[in-house]
């Protein structure tokens, strides 16, 4: 009897009474029998065994004394059966659920490796709805409407098309379960300003140099710094916020790939980080491809950005930049990228946005964002 206690782990839904009823026959004993042995009412002896009534630590020492086995075995037994008799009722639910699946960015979410891989066929979605709530770690759909939904009040958008939810909370939640393995000390203000100040000098070097350098220097001033895969419906190509009061998380795709686009959300979302720390629970929500935001923490979060990367007093010369070799000698002289100093001016209008891309530098991260 005690080796049942170790090896008894059956796939079905069965009570411990199943097992009671088993002992009883071996010992050729009645309900009623077993129930004046126990010191219960045959009620509650019929009651156990069709699972109907719980088994108590009380019974199970009873049933020790009466029938064998440790109590540790027959509570073992009783949780093992409740645990399969929840799990059948979640089974049911999870089947009840699948139309929330609709609304969710699943094949993303499958592209991107947050999901296992499969055909969203009919039998494959209550597993699918199993893998997205633990995904977001939610008990149920309703919850997940009200923690994302309730989320959407701390959104700064930068875009009006930055509407989508579910996509929205979708790519946040990868970046937040990619931040949850940071380690670092808590937010240091002045060298997260150090750190930005030696970042600007990696504008010109490769992405196998530079991506690691600002994971470094980002973690060494408290400042977690994530790369997540592009979902497109979520029209977000950058992110500033707080996991909490003393860890701010800057999470990026690259979606666009160029590395003015990058080098420019960098810097727009490090802003937000410098200038707005007073208002925590603000999720900035970026896509620097798309101007326009009347939002005044957006436009001085660009502001930032675009003079911290040409500086002021280098800015009245951007004019007179009419060739490439102009531009080469200008980004040599303030140190940055030429490709940043094209975007700076097809942004400001002073070049067609078609001119002089070949300087600008395309390039993508292993893990990071393929499409």
């Amino acid at each position: 009897m005690n080796d049942l206690a170790v090896s008894f782990r059956p796939d079905w839904v069965s009570p411990p009474g199943d097992t009671i009823l088993d002992l009883l026959e071996e010992k050729d004993w009645t309900q009623d029998e077993l129930a004046t042995r126990l010191g219960v009412s045959a009620k509650h002896v019929n009651q156990l065994i069709k699972g109907k009534a719980s088994l108590s630590q009380e019974v199970a020492l009873k049933l020790e004394r009466v029938l064998g086995g440790t109590s540790a075995f027959w509570i073992s037994r009783e949780a093992l059966y409740r645990e399969q008799l929840a799990r059948a009722q979640a089974k049911e639910k999870l089947a009840e659920w699948t139309t929330w699946l609709d609304c969710l960015p699943i094949k993303d979410l499958m592209a991107s490796g947050a999901l296992e891989k499969c055909r969203v066929v009919q039998k494959n979605k209550p597993g699918l709805v199993e893998q997205c709530l633990k995904f977001f770690g939610v008990a149920s759909p309703d919850e997940w409407e009200s923690h994302y939904s309730g989320m959407q009040v701390s959104f700064r958008r930068s875009r009006e098309d930055q509407s989508d939810v579910a996509a929205i909370s979708s790519w946040l939640r990868m970046g937040e379960i990619e931040a949850e393995q940071f380690s670092g000390p808590k937010y240091n203000k002045e060298k997260f300003e150090r750190a930005l100040t030696e970042i600007r000098g990696l504008t010109t070097a490769s992405p196998a140099d530079f991506e690691p350098r600002i994971r470094r220097l980002f973690a060494e001033a408290g400042v977690a710094f994530v790369l997540v895969p592009a979902i497109p419906r979520a029209h977000v190509s950058g992110v500033a916020r707080w996991l909490n009061a003393h860890r701010p998380l800057i999470q990026m795709s690259l979606y666009g790939k160029t590395n003015d686009k990058f080098w420019f959300t960098l810097f727009h979302e490090s802003a937000h980080i410098l200038l707005h720390a007073d208002e925590k629970k603000s999720v900035y929500l970026d896509d620097p491809s798309k101007q326009g935001s009347r939002d005044p923490k957006e436009i001085e979060a660009n502001d930032w950005a675009g003079n911290f990367l040409v500086p002021d007093q280098y800015a009245a010369a951007l004019g007179s930049l009419k060739t490439k070799d102009a531009v080469r000698d200008f980004a040599r002289r303030i140190d940055i990228h030429p490709g940043i100093v094209v975007g700076r001016l097809q942004h400001d209008g002073l070049i067609d946005v078609s001119w002089m891309n070949d300087l600008k530098a395309s390039f993508r991260f292993a893990d990071a964002d393929q499409s």
